[in-house]
């Protein structure tokens, strides 16, 4: 009975009957879109910069990218968190609960944009040293990160403002968002570096411009959404709101974290040991920020593909109709599994041409980003597995389980091997370190998915209670 008076409620709403298949397929399109035009940001200032500055160049932005992950952290936060929230209540039929976690989350990413804005201005210097600069790399980071810092705010906005528009339905209008921003990043960076020499300076700026763009477009839908509408005072923190947008989205938050922790860790790792080997202390540390943005567009698409899931997981999640919920976290594996198999065959084959897209470099430079792909990026063709289980708990309403999961690869595997297996056998441990981390946060993730869906049952409609 319970079933029927839920089917007769949301009979209109797509994410209730639509086929998974192609309800998936119809989210996942923008979603990675989306997330790729976000890794593109990056990925874009490492072509030119490797074009037209050089090794210390690449090497400046990999300094400033752990900076770059806390915003991140906080924009999956409140934009996974929110629109969990969001989902969840509207699946529940609870509107007015809806439209508070919608409005607090774009409130407290703003304010946490702000702060982080003007902690990594007043200690700069500081900052970037604890991030691994070098002596030679510092005046190239310095000059980058003293104006990246001013788009943090707009960057929050931006990433978190995509997933609630996405969980408002308008999947489309995130992508365009984001598009939008890095059509005008793109453009820049081509101006500003080519045409006025401006380097690094010039990099950064076009990276703003293009944030700010895309913050203010997703603020404009975000005060026109289709289902609910929202008031000034909904945007006022409230801490029961705020506190349930950060356990459904802490997960995601605090993988970026995770992530941010691992960065600095391995940036330092790569100076200590890059010393001590024929590569030099600069060389590693340049190779790993181009590889570390390789590996964040085949994340993007498997991250994309999760938050696609996440609106259709937690509506019917909330809405008890958990076989749906089920095939939606089927479906986006198996294009995750796909997704990943096509980029392990790229980067094992194809390293050379890949790395020679952003600029060239000494034989020792090309020797070892080879090694470094493919050993370190060899689990590539598993790694789909850990952030989708992650974000699937979070959709559900486990935010501990799902933080667990975010912490498995980072914080429990990678970042003890990237201290002790250097130590052992050198620069290699650290090449060693990836391959394994990724192997074991697999394993971790399978077994945790299959006591929730096996033991508990997932097949039967109602043998889980919310």
């Amino acid at each position: 009975m319970y079933r029927k008076m839920s089917e007769n409620l949301n009979h209109a709403n797509p994410l209730a009957t639509e086929r998974i298949g192609s309800l998936i397929f119809r989210f996942a399109v923008p979603s990675i879109i989306a997330m790729l035009v976000t890794g593109l940001y990056n990925i874009v200032d490492q072509i030119f910069i490797g074009h037209y500055v050089g090794e210390l160049g690449n090497a400046a932005t990999n300094i400033a990218f752990p900076l770059s992950s806390l915003c991140t952290a906080c924009s999956l936060l409140f934009g996974i968190g929110g629109a969990a929230a969001f989902n969840l209540s509207m699946g529940a039929r609870d509107t007015s609960r809806a439209v508070k976690a919608a409005a607090n989350a774009v409130s407290c990413g703003l304010i946490a944009g702000i702060i982080i804005a003007l902690f990594s201005s007043l200690y700069l210097d500081p900052l970037l040293v604890f991030c691994g600069s070098t002596k030679g790399i510092l005046p190239y980071a310095r000059d980058y990160t003293r104006i990246i810092v001013l788009g943090f705010p707009f960057v929050i906005l931006a990433i978190s403002g995509g997933h609630l528009i996405r969980g408002d339905g308008k999947p489309g209008v995130a992508m365009i968002c984001n598009l939008t921003g890095a059509v005008i990043n793109t453009g820049l960076d081509a101006l500003f570096i080519i045409v006025f020499g401006w380097g690094m300076k010039g990099a950064a700026a076009a990276t703003v411009i293009g944030q700010v763009a895309a913050a203010l477009i997703a603020l404009y839908h975000i005060a026109h959404f289709k289902t609910v509408k929202l008031s000034l005072k909904d945007f006022i923190p409230d801490g029961k709101t705020v506190l349930r947008i950060s356990e459904l989205g802490m997960s995601q938050g605090f993988n970026q974290i995770a992530m941010m922790i691992v960065q600095i860790v391995s940036n330092n790792s790569f100076r200590h040991y890059g010393a001590l080997s024929v590569y030099g202390d600069e060389i590693p540390i340049a190779v790993v920020g181009i590889a570390t943005k390789l590996a964040m567009l085949y994340f993007s698409i498997c991250i994309g593909l999760t938050h696609a899931m996440q609106p259709v997981v937690s509506f019917n999640y909330g809405a008890r109709d958990y076989i749906r919920a089920r095939k939606a976290f089927s479906c986006t594996r198996n294009a995750g599994t796909v997704v990943s198999f096509i980029t392990f065959l790229l980067f094992q084959f194809f390293p050379v041409q890949i790395i020679s897209i952003f600029g060239k470099g000494s034989p020792l430079y090309v020797d070892f980003a080879v090694r470094y792909i493919r050993i370190f990026l060899f689990c590539t063709f598993i790694n789909n597995i850990q952030p989708l289980t992650s974000t699937f708990f979070s959709a559900i309403g486990k935010p501990k389980t799902g933080l667990f999961l975010s912490l498995t690869r980072q914080i429990l595997f990678l970042l003890p091997m990237i201290i002790i297996l250097p130590a052992i056998i050198g620069i290699n441990g650290l090449l060693y370190a990836g391959m394994a981390a990724d192997f074991m946060a697999f394993v971790v993730s399978v077994i945790i998915a299959f006591n929730e869906f096996i033991k508990k049952k997932w097949h039967q409609e109602f043998a889980i209670s919310l």
